[in-house]
């Protein structure tokens, strides 16, 4: 039996179909059903069990027998939320008491983790366990992810295999309910289906162009294809980069925006919103040789590639993974 926590979410929802899809129906989903759009995320999939978010671990501990793996995604994502009370509930301590459980009942588990709590990458981006604990984040929700990976790296007393994985700029189907925390394809699909324009952030940087501010963008199939490899490979424990090793810029992903819905680029800018100047990202790129190094051999999908899978396939049609 699989458990897979966040399971109605974008990832989440994701994963689960590609677990469907390997023939794996022994599934456990956790969520909070806080938004009518998450159901649509769970339509079509192959489960045996619902449990709501705050029933999980009375329901692991009378069920561990038949566990035998855990995803946790679940957390709280908003980037720009000011609450670090909700933040250490929901991203720290319960990640804490999940891990305690799996130690105590010697179950796998792998962890979402996010390139968010490497700040500014003035400390680079490297998934050395000895760089971790240098790293600054600069919202909320880096800095709780960042405190649980630095928890995990202390504790003695572990899961039997662990992994947490820094996911970078994920986009996909699936996000619909992410509403601001969507990725920019689907804040671009939306804008320019209405206006047949997009406006991006103007840089307030020196170092970088207006649009030329880039983040490491991985399509979600590479993110579940990594999770299952972990999944189905447990040798290799600890922190690991998830994302393509490939810095691409906001007007490369904006003209393929437009490219997959058969439109000339009209492309302006306007000011980053003053209370998300100090904690936003310029520029992102994984470092993954760690990850090719323990044998994941799978190339990334490219970004025009991604994004014309994502606006064909999914956002025209108005559909779901």
């Amino acid at each position: 039996m699989i458990v897979v926590t966040g399971a109605a979410g974008f990832i989440g929802s994701y994963l689960v179909g590609k677990l469907n899809k390997a023939g794996y129906n022994d599934l456990v989903l956790v969520d909070r059903m806080d938004d009518p759009r998450k159901i649509l995320n769970l339509e079509k999939k192959k489960y045996k069990r619902f449990v709501e978010r705050d029933n999980l671990f009375k329901w692991l501990i009378r069920n561990a027998r038949y566990v035998d793996f855990i995803f946790h995604l679940g957390a709280r994502t908003d980037t720009v939320g000011q609450e670090p009370q909700l933040y250490q509930q929901l991203n720290l301590i319960y990640s804490q008491r999940l891990w305690n459980i799996c130690s105590e009942i010697q179950v796998p588990l792998l962890y979402a983790s996010s390139a968010a709590t490497y700040g500014n990458g003035e400390e680079g981006f490297s998934d050395s366990h000895n760089n971790i604990s240098n790293l600054r984040p600069l919202n909320l929700y880096g800095w709780s992810k960042h405190d649980f990976d630095i928890w995990a790296l202390k504790q003695f007393r572990t899961p039997p295999f662990w992994a947490g994985l820094k996911f970078f700029n994920v986009y996909g189907p699936n996000e619909y309910h992410k509403g601001r925390m969507a990725s920019v394809v689907l804040h671009a699909f939306e804008r320019i289906k209405e206006t047949g324009k997009m406006k991006l952030f103007r840089s307030h940087h020196n170092d970088y162009k207006d649009g030329e501010q880039s983040r490491d963008f991985i399509y979600v199939e590479d993110i579940a294809d990594v999770m299952m490899f972990f999944m189905e490979n447990q040798k290799n424990l600890g922190i690991y980069n998830v994302g393509t090793g490939k810095a691409r810029s906001f007007l490369d992903l904006t003209k393929s925006v437009f490219k997959s819905m058969n439109l000339n680029p009209d492309i302006s800018f306007i000011d980053t919103p003053v209370d998300l100047r100090g904690r936003y990202q310029y520029f992102t790129e994984a470092e993954n040789q760690k990850l090719r190094d323990i044998g994941y051999t799978k190339s990334f999908t490219e970004l025009e590639e991604g994004v014309d899978r994502y606006v064909g396939e999914y956002l025209l049609e108005e559909a779901c993974y």
